[in-house]
């Protein structure tokens, strides 16, 4: 069942004196929905987080959560949960007087604070720890104090700003599942903000990419990673083989041979920049290849293949069990998928304004 509210930003800017981090920023988001927030350090991420909690006035605009406008609402009437980076719990409280604190700030009688804290506890799997003190628990366990005393208040908005960016690669794999678990049990509107393309991809109901304080592209994982709209978006989300080429009669570019349709015509004969992904450059071992093996990166399950191709110098990712070596000949194919492709000068090799 969906408990959340839906979510707009409309026309939303932000100015800190004569500096602009929000740009005419507009984002709806359905009820239940998560939407992860992602882009480079001083995009505006934690800026739209913060101005939805009520930590930050906006300079213009509006904010809607559900049908109600509240910009001038205080935090504490926004119906808001927030789960911050560093964790912020009061180290000389138990676990779970911690968790019972803003029902206290509510009036909430002891008895109900206590059982719906024990409650929301043992839904983070920290029942047991519940008497601790936070210098007792991991970074994870601290961090799911934190997440508990935010969903305790029953919010209609769950907001949470870079959550495991303290924790190890381990703890945070697993806590991101666990919050993705818990979100989709209570149907909580979500804004999860984070600088991890993949920990945004693997979350993700749909993905803002922020870019100076605008929204560059919003669609799912797989639309941004397959569909780029801009050239930022191809650079910033996974990895992208950069060529340089002409576009064909036909309205195609060709990479090694290959023919390869355009996300975004262009007109024949210009000179353009495409975004090939690693994956589409597939190798095979040739003594007469027209390519050779410059570097090889061994990343567990796969592998990138660094190759020379004439002048131009391309990345293929491919299975483990693919092995080259530097100074294999190899034969390349490009996949015929479509690229996002950049006009550039001709001239200078800079995209064309």
């Amino acid at each position: 069942m969906t408990h959340g509210k839906s979510i707009t930003f409309d026309n939303v800017s932000k100015s800190y004196g004569s500096r602009k981090v929000l740009q005419e920023f507009d984002l709806h988001m359905r009820p239940g929905e998560l939407v992860c927030l992602l882009g480079p350090s001083g995009c505006g991420k934690s800026t739209v987080l913060r101005s939805l909690a009520g930590f930050e006035s906006i300079s213009e605009g509006d904010i809607r959560i559900g049908d109600v406008s509240v910009i001038h609402e205080p935090p504490r009437s926004r119906g808001v949960g927030m789960v911050f980076q560093q964790y912020s719990l009061f180290p000389n409280m138990s676990a779970v007087a911690n968790v019972m604190f803003g029902l206290g700030i509510q009036h909430v009688p002891l008895h109900e604070r206590r059982t719906r804290a024990m409650h929301m506890l043992e839904m983070v799997g920290l029942a047991e720890f519940a008497h601790q003190f936070p210098d007792c628990l991991s970074g994870g366990q601290q961090q799911r104090v934190a997440l508990a005393r935010a969903l305790v208040l029953n919010p209609d908005v769950l907001l949470l700003d870079e959550p495991l960016s303290a924790l190890d690669a381990k703890i945070r794999l697993q806590l991101r599942s666990e919050i993705r678990s818990l979100q989709r049990a209570s149907g909580l509107t979500t804004v999860f903000v984070t600088h991890d393309q993949e920990e945004a991809l693997a979350i993700a109901d749909r993905i803002a990419i922020m870019n100076e304080g605008r929204i560059e592209q919003i669609g799912t994982p797989e639309e941004l990673y397959a569909s780029p709209a801009t050239p930022f978006v191809a650079q910033f989300v996974g990895h992208s083989n950069q060529i340089e080429a002409r576009v064909e009669a036909n309205g195609t570019v060709k990479v090694c041979g290959t023919p390869l349709p355009l996300l975004n015509p262009l007109p024949a004969g210009s000179a353009v920049r495409v975004f090939i992904r690693p994956e589409h450059v597939a190798l095979q071992l040739d003594a007469d290849g027209a390519a050779r093996v410059r570097e090889v990166s061994f990343l567990g399950p796969f592998e990138r293949t660094t190759i020379q191709y004439g002048g131009l110098q391309l990345v293929s990712q491919h299975a483990s069990g693919m092995r080259y070596v530097p100074n294999d000949r190899v034969d390349v194919r490009i996949r015929p998928v479509p690229v996002l492709a950049q006009h550039i000068d001709p001239q200078s090799s800079e995209p064309a304004q």
